[in-house]
C-alpha cells in the first residue's frame, strides 16, 4: 500500500503555521488543574485502601473471613471530605465498624494540615505578609484557603500565649532599660484612634536584650508610664543601673517617683534635634559637628570642656539652642559612669526606636486594628519574632 503523502503545511498571512485542533495542548493551567486531579485521585484510592486494611487489623479478619480470632463486624462506611496537602478529597469513603470502636490513624494523619497551616500563618503573619497574601499562599498550597476554625485557633493560640508572656516574672536586676512609647491606630467602630503602646527593653546583667514589659495608654502620661514601671516593680525588678529615655515630662516624672536612685540618660540623637531646631539652616552642619564633639570626647572631663565652650560660644547668637541644650543637662553626659565599650549602646535610645521601626515594617499592611487586645496581641507576636543582637556591658 503506498504511504500517503504528507500534507504541504501552509502559512497563515502572519506568518504563523496554524495547528490542528485535536493535537493543541491544553492551556497550562487547565493541565495543571488536570494533574491536581488525578492526584487527589490517586491519594483518596490510597487512603481508602489504608483505613480498609486498618480495620482489618482491627477486627482481625478480612472481608468474609470467619476466624476464632474475629473481633468485631464491618458496618459500611461514611463519607466525609478531607483536605490534604494534595487538594479537596470529597465523598472520602470512611469504613466503620458495628462496636465504633475502629479509629483510623491514616485519616488522623492527614487531618493535621489545620495546625501547620496556623503555624504558617503564624509565621507569615509576623514577617510583615498581608493577610489577603497569607490566604491566597495557602489556597495554592493546600488546594484550601484557611478554615475560621484555623484562624479562630490561630487568634486563640497567640492570646493565650501573650497572656502567658506578660504574666512571667522578670530578673531583679537589670543593666540598662530604654523607655520609649510608639503609637499604632485601633478602630473603634467606625473611629480609629492612636493608641501609644508603652514599651520597656532591658538589657541583663549578660548584655542580652528582651522586651520586657508594655501597655496599651491613650497618650503618653505619667499615669501610662506609672503604671508600666509599678508593675516592672511587683514582677520582680528591685534595681537598674542605668535608665535611658526621652524627655517626655510625664515619663521623667514618673521615673522619679518609682526609680529615684536610678541613673538616666538623656538621648543624644533627642537632644542634637532639639537643639538644631533653633539653629538656622545654613549654619546647622557647622553648629552639629561642634555639638556632636562634646560627647564623642573619650573621658568626661574633656567634654564638659566642650559643653561650656559651646554654650560660651553661641548663648547670646542661639539663646533658644542653649535653653534647650541646658535643659536636662545633669543627664547628658551619664554615659560617661559606664564602660567605654558601652557608650555607642547607650547614648541613646536608638536601640528601641530600631525595634519599634522593625515592627512597623512589619505591621503596616494591617492599617488599623480591629481591637486594642488585637493590636497588642500582634505586636507582642512580631516581637518575639525580632532577633535582638547582645550588646556588652563592661
Amino acid at each position: 500500500m503506498p504511504v500517503p503523502k504528507k500534507k504541504p503545511t501552509t502559512q497563515s498571512s502572519d506568518g504563523s503555521t496554524p495547528e490542528s485542533s485535536s493535537n493543541t495542548l491544553p492551556e497550562q493551567e487547565e493541565f495543571r488543574q488536570h494533574l491536581r486531579c488525578l492526584a487527589v485521585s490517586a491519594v483518596q484510592v490510597l487512603i481508602e485502601q489504608v483505613m480498609r486494611e486498618e480495620l482489618e487489623q482491627c477486627i482481625g479478619a478480612s472481608w468474609g473471613e470467619y476466624t476464632p480470632h474475629r473481633r468485631g463486624y464491618r458496618n459500611g462506611s461514611y463519607t466525609r471530605d478531607l483536605i490534604t496537602p494534595t487538594g479537596r478529597i470529597e465523598d472520602l469513603k470512611v469504613p466503620r465498624d458495628r462496636e465504633g470502636v475502629f479509629h483510623s490513624q491514616a485519616f488522623e494523619r492527614y487531618n493535621r494540615y489545620e495546625p501547620a497551616v496556623a503555624e504558617a500563618l503564624t509565621q507569615m503573619f509576623v514577617a510583615g505578609v498581608s493577610t489577603q497574601k497569607v490566604g491566597e499562599v495557602t489556597q495554592t498550597l493546600m488546594g484550601v484557603a484557611p478554615s475560621a476554625s484555623a484562624v479562630s485557633r490561630l487568634n486563640q493560640t497567640l492570646t493565650e500565649q501573650f497572656e502567658i508572656w506578660r504574666q512571667r516574672g522578670l530578673q531583679s536586676h537589670y543593666r540598662v532599660v530604654y523607655l520609649d512609647g510608639v503609637h499604632f491606630t485601633v478602630r473603634h467602630g467606625t473611629q480609629t484612634d492612636a493608641t501609644m503602646i508603652l514599651t520597656a527593653l532591658g538589657v541583663d546583667l549578660e548584655g542580652n536584650r528582651e522586651v520586657l514589659i508594655f501597655r496599651a495608654s491613650a497618650e503618653e502620661s505619667k499615669e501610662g508610664w506609672s503604671a508600666l514601671l509599678q508593675e516592672m516593680r511587683t514582677r520582680g525588678v528591685n534595681q537598674i543601673d542605668l535608665i535611658v529615655t526621652d524627655g517626655h515630662d510625664g515619663l521623667l516624672a514618673a521615673i522619679a517617683d518609682l526609680f529615684p536612685a536610678t541613673l538616666r540618660q538623656r538621648c543624644l540623637v533627642h537632644k542634637q534635634r532639639n537643639v538644631m531646631s533653633a539653629i538656622p539652616k545654613r549654619e546647622q552642619q557647622e553648629v552639629m559637628t561642634e555639638l556632636k564633639g562634646i560627647w564623642q570626647q573619650e573621658k568626661k572631663d574633656d567634654a564638659l570642656v566642650n559643653l561650656a565652650a559651646f554654650k560660651a560660644k553661641y548663648q547670646k547668637r542661639y539663646p533658644e539652642a542653649i535653653r534647650s541644650l541646658t535643659e536636662d543637662e545633669e543627664h547628658l553626659l551619664t554615659f560617661y559612669a559606664f564602660p567605654s565599650v558601652m557608650h555607642r549602646y547607650i547614648r541613646s535610645t536608638n536601640a528601641i526606636e530600631s525595634l519599634f521601626s522593625n515592627v512597623r515594617q512589619r505591621t503596616d499592611q494591617i492599617g488599623a486594628f480591629t481591637t486594642e487586645t488585637s493590636c497588642l496581641t500582634i505586636v507582642w507576636a512580631v516581637m518575639q519574632d525580632i532577633r535582638l543582637p547582645k550588646i556588652p556591658v563592661g
